[in-house]
């Protein structure tokens, strides 16, 4: 994601026909360039390609604000909150559980901001793959994109392991299932299969066939019924705590049992609780009214599952002290504790209903994300295809289904789960240096003002408005003549060297640097194996860089072409540049915190990708094709 070097725009005509030349490297002798990792597709090309590989078949637009926080809620909360409670409550947070899951969704919600945004500006069913298309170019897209694809096939795999276990647990034990939907060793390979998972991806690969309204109706009925699972939780686990004085609050080691750190340290940890709210980007070309409904659909979604997190948490790390919560089953055995016991089958009823939606929310946007990348020309065109009666890409969904049901049914993903954030996170950095980009440096060809060009000489005898004989006169514009243009910088010191002719080039170096500073503060913050002195030192070198783009991009005025890429009049991030950094500082040390054995499994899934892009989208793109959805890189290369 970051910024190799930078090509000019100014000074001389020769620029947009060496673009030109590179628009069809990918067929012709440039192919030896690296251009081609830097080209973007315009805002709009997705309906363009619509229309070409589909047949004009559309997806259908049938979603409201509902519909998208189901989605989002459904994708968001799993089953990982009936164990992930317990898990943060004893190693990290102890009774200050529930300011962990508040500090973990506002890091969640900065993230979620700049979603909003770009989901409202650049409705696609691509999501985060589509943004970093249009903002940053086609190398970083397919590595979003990619790593999306991996993410959404491992999770909705181990999803869907966890349906047989918590059925189980509902009816008394493994033994009591039917044959066919138990669990089968089979010898000589030493593998045991999970027939209902299997059977589970089967069934939601055929509801999110039969149409986008049918899936989001079953959505919502999963979603209400975990929901009201959560909602009893919190009603009556409330009613034992107060009939019991809340004994978890009591403890002679306070609030604070593992400190401050501990509780920052189990935000990290709960923060993965909500990834989920990205599966409502996905949707946006389904969606009536995107520009309004998209934002309000992700901020609902966050803000219900961020107030039930915290609220289940106050009551369970009440009902029991924390060194007792069972890490497994922390929510029933609270109860039991209590003298509940049958409070478990409803528990588990939550748990089972919560897999089926998280199931669904995840199988949702894979197929969406393979279909932007077929249309775009990365992938074959089979994963575009838009199905005439139910209007979803069905091909793309059956594909998706049947790979993690492969997964699902032989392997036991559970070793795998932590490659399942690195898409994630990775798209939630993308996202938000892509506000940084359309904020600062929108990939847009505009006219430049003479007002803050160098001083050229206008001759205006060829307006009509003069007559024939009148006296040629030269018309000098200084760089003071203008008092309206928005890129007027705010400080006078960076007002010497700022200016139309530099600006992309310079700003881009700024965000190029922040985000070294960032990889470098992150790396050494979490390298506890170097000596303190390297350490510091790297931190204030990775600080300072941030600082310094901080600085900068609060000092200079935002580009007014802005208002002109892509639909301006919907939701807008607030506190630009701040947000958005602090939200690449969060991600990308999650990111490095994965530890090393899951980047190397990441890393041979992202060189096959390398592989498939190098010999197959680099060449077929719809890019290399068709010079009218081509915007030429300003800033990259």
């Amino acid at each position: 994601m970051g910024f190799a070097g930078f090509d000019s725009q100014e000074g001389n005509g020769s620029t947009s026909s060496s673009t030109t030349t590179t628009n069809h490297g990918g067929q012709h002798g440039s192919s030896c360039s690296w251009r081609f990792l830097t080209r973007r597709k315009k805002v709009n090309s997705h309906v363009e390609d619509n229309n070409h590989n589909s047949h004009g078949v559309q997806l259908a637009k049938e979603l409201t604000i509902p519909h998208l926080m189901a989605v989002g809620v459904g994708a968001t909360i799993g089953a990982g909150v009936y164990v992930l409670v317990g898990t943060v409550a004893r190693e990290h947070a102890g009774p200050a559980l529930p300011l962990s899951f508040m500090i973990a969704g506002l890091a969640a919600a900065l993230s979620a901001l700049c979603y909003a945004e770009l989901a409202s500006r650049f409705p696609s069913a691509g999501s985060a793959y589509h943004y970093a298309y249009i903002c940053l170019g086609e190398g970083v897209a397919w590595l979003i994109g990619w790593s999306l694809v991996l993410e959404y096939a491992i999770g909705g795999a181990a999803v869907a392991r966890g349906i047989t276990p918590n059925l189980a647990a509902l009816i008394g034990g493994v033994d009591n299932l039917p044959a066919f939907l138990s669990y089968q060793h089979i010898p000589g390979i030493d593998i045991v299969v999970d027939p209902l998972a299997a059977i589970m991806v089967f069934i939601v690969t055929w509801i999110l066939c039969t149409g986008i309204k049918e899936s989001t109706v079953m959505q919502s009925i999963f979603t209400i019924v975990n929901i009201c699972a959560l909602m009893f939780v919190i009603v009556v686990g409330g009613y034992l705590g107060f009939k019991s004085g809340w004994v978890g609050y009591g403890l002679p080691t306070g609030y604070f049992p593992f400190g401050i750190d501990g509780m920052v340290a189990g935000s990290a940890t709960a923060f993965f609780a909500y990834i989920g709210f990205d599966a409502v980007a996905s949707t946006a070309e389904e969606v009536k009214n995107p520009q309004r409904d998209l934002p309000l659909g992700i901020a609902g979604s966050l803000s219900l599952c961020c107030g039930l997190y915290m609220i289940v948490s106050i009551v369970v790390v009440g009902l029991v002290p924390y060194y007792d919560i069972n890490p497994n089953t922390p929510i029933s055995s609270a109860f039991a504790d209590n003298g509940l016991q049958w409070a478990a089958y409803i528990i588990n009823v939550g748990a089972i209903t919560a897999l089926c939606s998280s199931l669904l929310g995840g199988m949702l946007p894979q197929p969406r994300i393979l279909m932007a990348m077929g249309r775009d020309g990365l992938l074959p065109p089979f994963f575009s295809d838009i199905n005439k009666n139910s209007y979803v890409p069905v091909k793309s969904t059956v594909v998706t289904g049947l790979v993690a049901a492969t997964l699902a049914f032989f392997m036991d993903v559970s070793q795998l789960a932590g490659m399942v954030s690195v898409g994630t996170l990775l798209a939630f950095t993308v996202s938000a240096i892509s506000v940084l980009v359309v904020r600062y440096i929108p990939p847009i060809e505009v006219s430049l003002l003479p007002s803050l060009q160098e001083p050229v000489e206008y001759d205006w005898s060829h307006l009509e408005t003069f007559k024939k004989d009148a006296k040629k006169k030269p018309l000098v514009v200084q760089e003071d003549a203008s008092v309206d243009y928005p890129l007027i910088p705010k400080n006078l010191a960076i007002d010497t060297f700022v200016h139309n002719g530099n600006r992309k080039k310079l700003v881009g170096c700024v965000i190029a640097f922040i985000c070294l500073g960032v990889f470098i503060l992150t790396f050494a913050a979490s390298s506890t194996y170097f000596l303190s002195s390297v350490r510091f030192t790297l931190c204030g070198v990775g600080g300072t860089l941030v600082l310094f783009g901080l600085v900068f991009l609060t000092c200079i005025d935002q580009d007014d072409a802005r208002h002109r890429f892509g639909n301006s009049q919907g939701f807008t991030c607030p506190l630009v540049p701040l947000l958005p950094i602090i939200s690449i500082l969060i991600n990308s040390y999650l990111l490095i915190c994965l530890g090393g054995s899951t980047w190397l499994r990441v890393s041979v899934w992202l060189a096959l990708g390398v592989i498939i892009y190098v010999f197959y989208g680099r060449n077929h793109s719809s890019l290399t094709l068709d010079d009218a959805n081509y915007t030429p890189s300003t800033f990259l290369a």
